[in-house]
Protein backbone atom coordinates (compact mmCIF):
# COMPACT_ATOMS: atom_id res chain seq x y z
CA UNK A 1 0.00 0.00 0.00
CA UNK A 2 1.73 3.07 -0.58
CA UNK A 3 0.46 6.84 -1.65
CA UNK A 4 2.56 8.71 -3.82
CA UNK A 5 2.92 12.82 -3.61
CA UNK A 6 1.19 14.98 -6.17
CA UNK A 7 3.45 16.19 -8.50
CA UNK A 8 2.02 19.60 -8.35
CA UNK A 9 1.81 21.91 -5.07
CA UNK A 10 -0.61 19.06 -3.69
CA UNK A 11 0.63 16.72 -1.35
CA UNK A 12 -0.77 13.07 0.41
CA UNK A 13 0.23 12.28 3.37
CA UNK A 14 -0.46 9.53 6.56
CA UNK A 15 -2.89 10.59 8.74
CA UNK A 16 -1.97 13.69 11.02
CA UNK A 17 -1.77 14.16 14.77
CA UNK A 18 -5.31 16.52 14.64
CA UNK A 19 -5.75 19.38 16.89
CA UNK A 20 -8.73 20.04 18.49
CA UNK A 21 -9.57 23.11 15.08
CA UNK A 22 -8.36 20.44 12.71
CA UNK A 23 -10.98 17.79 14.57
CA UNK A 24 -13.68 20.23 14.23
CA UNK A 25 -13.07 20.87 10.88
CA UNK A 26 -13.14 17.70 10.00
CA UNK A 27 -16.26 17.15 11.52
CA UNK A 28 -15.49 15.05 14.37
CA UNK A 29 -17.86 16.33 17.03
CA UNK A 30 -17.54 14.80 20.81
CA UNK A 31 -21.05 13.39 21.78
CA UNK A 32 -22.38 15.04 24.47
CA UNK A 33 -24.43 12.43 27.42
CA UNK A 34 -27.62 14.36 29.19
CA UNK A 35 -28.62 13.06 32.65
CA UNK A 36 -32.37 13.56 33.77
CA UNK A 37 -33.66 13.62 37.16
CA UNK A 38 -37.27 14.06 38.28
CA UNK A 39 -37.80 15.89 41.33
CA UNK A 40 -39.90 13.53 43.90
CA UNK A 41 -43.23 14.33 44.72
CA UNK A 42 -44.84 16.43 47.34
CA UNK A 43 -44.17 14.38 50.88
CA UNK A 44 -46.83 12.28 51.77
CA UNK A 45 -48.20 14.00 54.50
CA UNK A 46 -49.18 17.26 51.89
CA UNK A 47 -50.89 14.90 50.21
CA UNK A 48 -52.99 13.34 52.53
CA UNK A 49 -53.99 17.07 54.36
CA UNK A 50 -54.85 18.20 50.59
CA UNK A 51 -56.31 15.19 49.06
CA UNK A 52 -58.15 17.31 46.26
CA UNK A 53 -54.83 17.88 45.09
CA UNK A 54 -53.83 14.22 44.38
CA UNK A 55 -54.80 14.13 40.98
CA UNK A 56 -53.54 17.31 40.22
CA UNK A 57 -49.65 15.51 41.48
CA UNK A 58 -50.23 12.78 39.97
CA UNK A 59 -51.38 14.17 36.67
CA UNK A 60 -48.12 16.68 36.64
CA UNK A 61 -46.01 14.01 37.62
CA UNK A 62 -47.15 11.38 34.60
CA UNK A 63 -46.74 14.66 32.08
CA UNK A 64 -43.29 15.43 33.66
CA UNK A 65 -42.24 11.08 32.94
CA UNK A 66 -43.64 11.63 29.57
CA UNK A 67 -41.94 14.95 28.72
CA UNK A 68 -38.47 13.64 29.42
CA UNK A 69 -38.56 10.37 28.36
CA UNK A 70 -39.51 12.15 24.81
CA UNK A 71 -36.21 13.96 25.69
CA UNK A 72 -34.44 11.05 26.07
CA UNK A 73 -35.36 9.51 22.88
CA UNK A 74 -34.70 12.47 21.03
CA UNK A 75 -31.29 12.63 22.31
CA UNK A 76 -30.28 9.05 21.91
CA UNK A 77 -32.03 9.28 18.21
CA UNK A 78 -29.92 12.39 16.82
CA UNK A 79 -26.97 10.70 18.61
CA UNK A 80 -27.42 7.49 15.91
CA UNK A 81 -28.16 9.96 13.51
CA UNK A 82 -24.49 11.72 13.88
CA UNK A 83 -22.74 8.12 13.91
CA UNK A 84 -24.44 6.01 11.58
CA UNK A 85 -22.25 4.68 9.16
CA UNK A 86 -22.38 5.83 4.87
CA UNK A 87 -24.84 3.69 2.98
CA UNK A 88 -23.70 1.18 0.83
CA UNK A 89 -24.87 -0.72 -2.10
CA UNK A 90 -23.46 -3.30 -4.20
CA UNK A 91 -24.32 -4.63 -7.49
CA UNK A 92 -22.26 -7.67 -8.95
CA UNK A 93 -22.56 -9.92 -11.69
CA UNK A 94 -20.57 -13.26 -13.42
CA UNK A 95 -19.18 -12.06 -16.67
CA UNK A 96 -16.99 -13.89 -19.96
CA UNK A 97 -13.37 -13.29 -19.70
CA UNK A 98 -11.53 -10.64 -21.70
CA UNK A 99 -8.71 -11.83 -23.98
CA UNK A 100 -6.64 -8.99 -23.66
CA UNK A 101 -7.40 -7.63 -19.56
CA UNK A 102 -5.41 -4.34 -20.50
CA UNK A 103 -7.73 -3.75 -23.32
CA UNK A 104 -11.33 -1.86 -22.09
CA UNK A 105 -12.88 -3.09 -25.38
CA UNK A 106 -11.34 -6.28 -25.45
CA UNK A 107 -13.37 -10.05 -26.92
CA UNK A 108 -13.84 -12.53 -24.70
CA UNK A 109 -13.11 -16.52 -24.34
CA UNK A 110 -16.34 -17.95 -25.43
CA UNK A 111 -17.16 -21.25 -23.17
CA UNK A 112 -16.51 -18.45 -19.91
CA UNK A 113 -19.12 -16.13 -17.73
CA UNK A 114 -21.64 -17.48 -15.63
CA UNK A 115 -21.69 -21.14 -16.05
CA UNK A 116 -21.27 -23.84 -13.25
CA UNK A 117 -17.73 -24.88 -12.94
CA UNK A 118 -16.60 -22.57 -15.70
CA UNK A 119 -14.27 -19.63 -15.92
CA UNK A 120 -15.11 -16.22 -15.41
CA UNK A 121 -14.49 -12.62 -14.47
CA UNK A 122 -16.24 -10.56 -11.76
CA UNK A 123 -18.05 -6.81 -12.80
CA UNK A 124 -19.29 -5.07 -9.76
CA UNK A 125 -20.22 -1.88 -9.18
CA UNK A 126 -20.38 0.19 -5.71
CA UNK A 127 -21.95 2.84 -4.22
CA UNK A 128 -21.30 5.10 -1.40
CA UNK A 129 -23.24 7.85 0.44
CA UNK A 130 -23.74 10.11 3.14
CA UNK A 131 -23.21 13.48 4.66
CA UNK A 132 -21.37 13.08 7.85
CA UNK A 133 -17.80 13.83 6.61
CA UNK A 134 -18.88 17.46 5.46
CA UNK A 135 -21.65 16.10 4.03
CA UNK A 136 -19.93 13.06 1.91
CA UNK A 137 -18.88 9.55 3.29
CA UNK A 138 -16.44 9.56 5.79
CA UNK A 139 -13.33 8.17 4.03
CA UNK A 140 -12.65 4.32 3.46
CA UNK A 141 -9.97 2.57 5.38
CA UNK A 142 -10.10 -0.72 4.76
CA UNK A 143 -12.33 -3.21 2.18
CA UNK A 144 -12.85 -6.61 2.92
CA UNK A 145 -14.65 -8.87 0.42
CA UNK A 146 -15.43 -12.74 0.74
CA UNK A 147 -16.61 -14.99 -2.41
CA UNK A 148 -19.08 -17.53 -2.24
CA UNK A 149 -17.89 -20.76 -1.34
CA UNK A 150 -16.52 -23.22 -4.05
CA UNK A 151 -15.11 -20.04 -5.90
CA UNK A 152 -11.17 -20.74 -6.98
CA UNK A 153 -8.63 -18.52 -7.65
CA UNK A 154 -5.84 -20.15 -9.68
CA UNK A 155 -2.77 -17.12 -10.22
CA UNK A 156 0.09 -19.63 -10.50
CA UNK A 157 1.18 -19.04 -14.41
CA UNK A 158 0.11 -15.76 -14.16
CA UNK A 159 2.84 -12.66 -14.29
CA UNK A 160 2.81 -10.66 -11.63
CA UNK A 161 4.04 -6.71 -11.71
CA UNK A 162 7.37 -6.65 -9.38
CA UNK A 163 6.78 -4.38 -6.21
CA UNK A 164 9.19 -1.63 -6.79
CA UNK A 165 7.35 -0.87 -10.11
CA UNK A 166 4.02 -0.81 -8.42
CA UNK A 167 5.60 1.18 -5.68
CA UNK A 168 7.26 3.69 -8.12
CA UNK A 169 3.91 4.18 -9.34
CA UNK A 170 5.18 3.15 -13.03
CA UNK A 171 3.07 0.87 -13.78
CA UNK A 172 2.89 1.09 -17.40
CA UNK A 173 6.16 -0.77 -17.09
CA UNK A 174 4.52 -3.98 -15.60
CA UNK A 175 3.90 -6.99 -17.69
CA UNK A 176 1.12 -6.82 -20.12
CA UNK A 177 0.19 -10.59 -18.53
CA UNK A 178 0.19 -8.61 -14.79
CA UNK A 179 -3.22 -6.52 -15.87
CA UNK A 180 -5.50 -8.92 -13.31
CA UNK A 181 -8.79 -6.76 -15.01
CA UNK A 182 -9.63 -4.25 -17.84
CA UNK A 183 -9.46 -0.45 -15.94
CA UNK A 184 -12.15 0.55 -14.02
CA UNK A 185 -13.34 4.10 -12.72
CA UNK A 186 -13.60 5.79 -9.29
CA UNK A 187 -15.73 8.48 -8.29
CA UNK A 188 -14.57 10.78 -4.94
CA UNK A 189 -14.53 14.10 -3.74
CA UNK A 190 -11.44 16.38 -3.06
CA UNK A 191 -10.58 19.22 -0.92
CA UNK A 192 -9.08 22.23 -1.78
CA UNK A 193 -9.41 24.10 2.17
CA UNK A 194 -12.90 23.93 2.67
CA UNK A 195 -13.85 23.91 -0.92
CA UNK A 196 -14.97 20.14 -2.16
CA UNK A 197 -15.49 18.64 -5.73
CA UNK A 198 -15.53 15.99 -7.38
CA UNK A 199 -12.58 13.77 -9.48
CA UNK A 200 -12.78 11.11 -11.67
CA UNK A 201 -9.75 8.34 -11.28
CA UNK A 202 -8.84 5.14 -13.06
CA UNK A 203 -8.70 1.85 -10.92
CA UNK A 204 -6.30 -0.76 -12.74
CA UNK A 205 -5.53 -4.32 -11.13
CA UNK A 206 -2.68 -5.80 -11.37
CA UNK A 207 -0.96 -9.32 -10.29
CA UNK A 208 1.39 -8.61 -7.59
CA UNK A 209 4.15 -11.09 -6.11
CA UNK A 210 3.35 -13.05 -3.17
CA UNK A 211 -0.47 -14.19 -4.30
CA UNK A 212 -1.93 -10.58 -4.22
CA UNK A 213 -3.65 -8.43 -5.82
CA UNK A 214 -2.55 -4.66 -6.53
CA UNK A 215 -5.10 -1.64 -7.72
CA UNK A 216 -3.60 1.64 -8.60
CA UNK A 217 -5.70 4.61 -8.49
CA UNK A 218 -4.57 7.39 -11.14
CA UNK A 219 -6.31 11.15 -10.93
CA UNK A 220 -5.81 13.90 -12.90
CA UNK A 221 -8.19 16.84 -12.71
CA UNK A 222 -8.56 18.76 -10.49
CA UNK A 223 -6.13 16.96 -8.39
CA UNK A 224 -3.01 14.88 -9.48
CA UNK A 225 -3.51 11.79 -7.50
CA UNK A 226 -1.52 8.38 -7.16
CA UNK A 227 -2.83 5.82 -4.69
CA UNK A 228 -1.25 2.31 -4.43
CA UNK A 229 -3.27 -0.17 -2.60
CA UNK A 230 -2.22 -4.05 -1.88
CA UNK A 231 -4.86 -6.92 -0.45
CA UNK A 232 -3.82 -10.07 0.54
CA UNK A 233 -6.30 -13.77 0.15
CA UNK A 234 -7.54 -15.77 3.38
CA UNK A 235 -10.48 -18.40 3.71
CA UNK A 236 -13.61 -17.06 5.60
CA UNK A 237 -16.28 -19.82 7.08
CA UNK A 238 -18.65 -20.82 5.66
CA UNK A 239 -21.27 -20.05 3.47
CA UNK A 240 -18.10 -18.16 1.94
CA UNK A 241 -14.76 -19.05 0.08
CA UNK A 242 -11.69 -16.85 -0.78
CA UNK A 243 -11.76 -13.91 1.42
CA UNK A 244 -10.06 -10.82 0.26
CA UNK A 245 -8.84 -7.57 2.50
CA UNK A 246 -6.77 -4.46 1.17
CA UNK A 247 -6.32 -1.50 3.83
CA UNK A 248 -7.08 1.93 1.70
CA UNK A 249 -4.71 5.04 2.83
CA UNK A 250 -5.88 8.21 3.62
CA UNK A 251 -5.27 10.51 1.11
CA UNK A 252 -4.72 14.68 1.19
CA UNK A 253 -4.69 16.87 -1.41
CA UNK A 254 -4.02 20.03 0.29
CA UNK A 255 -2.46 20.25 4.23
CA UNK A 256 -5.78 20.41 7.20
CA UNK A 257 -7.99 19.78 4.12
CA UNK A 258 -10.08 17.15 4.65
CA UNK A 259 -9.65 13.68 3.62
CA UNK A 260 -10.56 12.46 -0.18
CA UNK A 261 -13.59 10.41 -0.42
CA UNK A 262 -15.05 7.59 -1.99
CA UNK A 263 -18.98 7.91 -4.22
CA UNK A 264 -18.76 4.99 -6.54
CA UNK A 265 -16.30 2.43 -7.68
CA UNK A 266 -16.70 0.09 -11.10
CA UNK A 267 -14.72 -2.32 -12.30
CA UNK A 268 -13.95 -5.74 -13.66
CA UNK A 269 -11.91 -8.62 -12.18
CA UNK A 270 -10.63 -11.47 -14.37
CA UNK A 271 -8.06 -12.65 -16.74
CA UNK A 272 -7.11 -15.86 -18.39
CA UNK A 273 -4.48 -17.37 -20.71
CA UNK A 274 -3.99 -20.88 -22.51
CA UNK A 275 -1.56 -23.40 -22.39
CA UNK A 276 -1.32 -25.78 -25.19
CA UNK A 277 -5.72 -25.97 -26.20
CA UNK A 278 -6.55 -25.45 -22.10
CA UNK A 279 -7.65 -22.34 -21.12
CA UNK A 280 -6.46 -21.36 -17.42
CA UNK A 281 -8.77 -19.20 -15.48
CA UNK A 282 -7.77 -16.74 -12.36
CA UNK A 283 -11.57 -17.22 -11.29
CA UNK A 284 -13.51 -19.99 -11.32
CA UNK A 285 -17.07 -20.35 -10.41
CA UNK A 286 -18.37 -23.23 -8.29
CA UNK A 287 -19.71 -25.85 -10.24
CA UNK A 288 -22.62 -25.77 -7.24
CA UNK A 289 -25.22 -22.93 -6.78
CA UNK A 290 -27.26 -22.83 -3.88
CA UNK A 291 -30.95 -21.81 -4.00
CA UNK A 292 -31.41 -18.17 -4.14
CA UNK A 293 -28.02 -17.98 -5.76
CA UNK A 294 -24.02 -16.98 -5.05
CA UNK A 295 -23.90 -14.84 -2.38
CA UNK A 296 -20.88 -12.95 -1.11
CA UNK A 297 -20.23 -10.22 1.27
CA UNK A 298 -18.42 -6.74 1.12
CA UNK A 299 -17.30 -4.64 4.24
CA UNK A 300 -16.16 -1.33 4.48
CA UNK A 301 -14.54 0.33 7.22
CA UNK A 302 -14.70 4.19 7.72
CA UNK A 303 -12.40 6.50 9.14
CA UNK A 304 -15.07 7.05 11.47
CA UNK A 305 -14.85 3.79 13.08
CA UNK A 306 -18.07 2.58 11.57
CA UNK A 307 -18.24 -0.47 9.12
CA UNK A 308 -21.60 -1.17 6.56
CA UNK A 309 -21.74 -4.77 5.12
CA UNK A 310 -23.42 -5.20 2.32
CA UNK A 311 -24.21 -8.96 0.95
CA UNK A 312 -24.72 -8.67 -2.83
CA UNK A 313 -26.53 -12.59 -4.65
CA UNK A 314 -25.72 -13.33 -8.29
CA UNK A 315 -28.47 -15.28 -9.75
CA UNK A 316 -27.64 -19.14 -10.50
CA UNK A 317 -26.50 -20.18 -13.81
CA UNK A 318 -29.88 -20.36 -16.14
CA UNK A 319 -29.84 -24.57 -17.56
Amino acid sequence: MAVRGIRTSFKMSARPVASLDTALDRHVTPRTYHRYALRRPAAPSLIQERPERTLILKDVLSRSVLVVSCAMLAILGSAGAASAAPAVTVKAKIVPIPIDPSSPHSPTYPGTGNILGAGAALEAELKISGTEYGGYPSPITKVVVELPQGTKLHQSGFATCPTPILESHEVSHCPKKSFAGPVGEVLGVVSFGKTRVEEKASIQAFFAPGNKLAFYTEGREPASLEVLTIGSFSTAPPPFGPKFTVPVPLVLTVPEAPYASVLSIRGKLGAAYKQDKKLISYGTVPKKCPKGGFKGKVELTFLSGETSTVEPVVPCPKR
